[in-house]
């Protein structure tokens, strides 16, 4: 593992712009030797003053071996500590295209600069103390946002929205905390904590930890999106609603059955959600090892579903197996779609509703009849409440499983003051309050160990 505070000495680069054709690409640097090393490489246009932080200034990369001109450049020169890592920041703009890019890059390593790691430039804002961990994790959910809604979540994140909420409840812990240590330091001067004040006190902290946690399920399909799992028997019209969905043909569509061996997916939003639409093969005994392979997937796909849409031909009588499916679905989160509406009806609905317990549906994937009443019953199915129109919302596993383990030490130090025990174990009591502040400084960063900084910033890009 790479100890990464023993790192602040080293100037590092990045080619912080992706890679590609296109106008602009934008090398960093940040360190205490970035301006020097840009400087080594830049000739302003205008030669003679000396160059202000935070100006942009127009000149040319030099190649000092040989003096050849590499491009025409804007260079930014930004002194810490206002800069985003709090270190002297350098970036220099120049035309976008691989081999520009690199040979930039490979002049400023020259000059000794070391390639930065992913994520360590905002990993050097993180550990400068510029940003919480909340924050630092919001620039990668920024980057990654493919919807409004996740955008504006990821947002609120990244000034500190989520962290603050944190840190006050952190701060509200470590008040309880003193005035226990308090007590058992000095006990005859501070007399004794009325145990019932201090667990209301308690339940107080908790409710709010409770209704910040409660938000995950919301957060995490405003980050991943929601994965919806169309299934049913073969023929039945999966691939024309992935279609319908979509507004366009993707899937091919034939009257011939098992068309679709393998999964077909593809990305809406609906409501502002990420919905990620998976067509599945026909579920059926396989007549070959492919449809076999084809129908394990589907299986699997539909283990992993936040909602599953089994589809029925209505113009004929249920299945048999269709049945069995329906009952295998059990409890998971589904909706029956009663397909090809637009034909004499012959599926019995009773039948239906006795196969299962699940809501149904009525579309033609045909004619497009019922597909906005789907796509509004998928986002009610899994957004229950809707969009939070304000307040934190939990995105992170890492932070909705500290929370949930910082809610068990505040409910065990709880029980430590329920009534009709003996007198309170303070000392006890204190020791699981203080794993709670730690669980939460685990999320803020207060706490964080150097395998949570690999694992977090390893999923960062270069030059972020």
């Amino acid at each position: 593992m790479k100890d990464w505070r023993n790192d602040g000495a080293d100037t590092i680069a990045a080619i912080s712009t992706p890679l590609g054709e296109a106008g602009i690409g934008v090398v960093r640097l940040s360190g205490p030797e970035a301006e020097k090393i840009a400087l080594t490489l830049f000739r302003p246009q205008r030669a003679g003053s000396p160059l202000r932080s935070h100006h942009l200034y127009l000149g040319r990369i030099i190649d000092p071996a040989s003096q050849e001109i590499v491009d025409e450049v804007l260079l930014a020169i930004m002194r810490g500590p206002r800069t985003y890592t709090r270190e002297d920041v350098v970036e220099i703009q120049c035309h976008s295209g691989v081999g520009v890019l690199r040979r930039i890059l490979e002049l400023t390593l020259a000059q000794g600069a070391r390639l930065a790691r992913p994520g360590e430039f905002t990993l050097r804002a993180f550990l400068s103390g510029r940003i919480d961990l909340t924050q630092a994790e919001a620039v990668l959910e920024v980057i990654q946002a493919r919807t409004e809604a996740g955008l504006r979540v990821a947002a609120a994140h990244l000034q500190g929205g989520l962290g603050a909420a944190v840190q006050e409840i952190w701060d509200g812990l470590l008040d309880l905390l003193a005035r226990v240590e308090a007590v058992l330091d000095f006990p005859e001067e501070i007399g004794e904590l009325p145990a019932a004040a201090f667990a209301e006190d308690l339940a107080k902290s908790m409710k709010i930890l409770e209704s910040l946690a409660a938000t995950y399920q919301e957060g995490r399909l405003l980050r991943e999106g929601l994965l919806v799992v169309i299934a049913g028997r073969p023929n039945v019209g999966k691939s024309s609603l992935l279609n319908a969905l979509l507004a366009r043909d993707r899937a091919i569509v034939t009257e011939i059955p098992g068309t679709t061996r393998d999964l077909v997916e593809e990305v809406i939003t609906l409501a502002g959600v990420m919905v990620r639409l998976s067509d599945t093969a026909g579920l059926r005994a396989a007549k070959d090892r492919v449809e076999e392979l084809g129908i394990e997937r589907t299986r699997e796909r539909l283990a992993q579903a936040d909602l599953a849409l089994y589809l029925v031909d209505g113009s004929l009588p249920l299945h048999p197996e269709a049945r069995r499916d329906l009952e295998e679905l059990g409890e998971r989160p589904g909706l029956v779609v009663v397909n090809k509406i637009d034909l004499p009806q012959e599926v019995d609905v009773a039948v239906l509703e006795e196969a299962s317990n699940l809501p149904i549906a009525r579309i033609s994937a045909l004619t497009g009849e019922g597909i906005d009443d789907l796509k509004q019953r998928i986002v009610d199915l899994t957004l229950k409440h809707g969009l939070s129109a304000a307040g934190e919302v939990v995105t992170q596993a890492r932070h909705y499983q500290h929370l949930q383990d910082c809610l068990g030490y505040l409910a065990q130090a709880r029980e430590l003051l329920a009534p009709g025990e003996p007198a309170p174990a303070w000392e006890l009591m204190a020791l699981e309050v203080q794993e709670a502040v730690r669980e939460l400084g685990e999320i803020t960063g207060e706490e964080v160990g150097e395998e949570v900084l690999d694992r977090i910033f390893g999923e960062f890009c270069l030059g972020k």
